[in-house]
């Protein structure tokens, strides 16, 4: 495994911070545009897409194809679900 494919498959504790920050600003342009009637489905599309193509602008197509191939597995075992507590 090449470090580039390295950086993508397995994020080091030191960046935590950084990508809970990310994910707050994430989530604030996405309510943003949601509240001005960008429809949620065509955020997360685009998100992907976006997403995807940073990563290949950063570590080419070949690491990013092969970190998206662990992608059905995460999804399936829940990585990317949202639970919701409810009162």
């Amino acid at each position: 495994m090449n470090t580039a494919t390295q950086n993508l498959a397995a994020p080091d504790a030191s960046d935590h911070e950084q990508k809970r920050l990310a994910l707050v600003h994430l989530q604030d342009a996405w309510a943003e545009a949601f509240h001005e009637g960008v429809d949620a489905d065509c955020l997360a599309q685009t998100s992907l897409f976006l997403a995807l193509a940073e990563l290949v602008a950063t570590y080419g197509e070949e690491a990013t194809a092969k970190f998206s191939e662990n992608l059905p597995t995460k999804i399936r075992n829940g990585e990317f679900s949202i639970k919701v507590s409810r009162q």
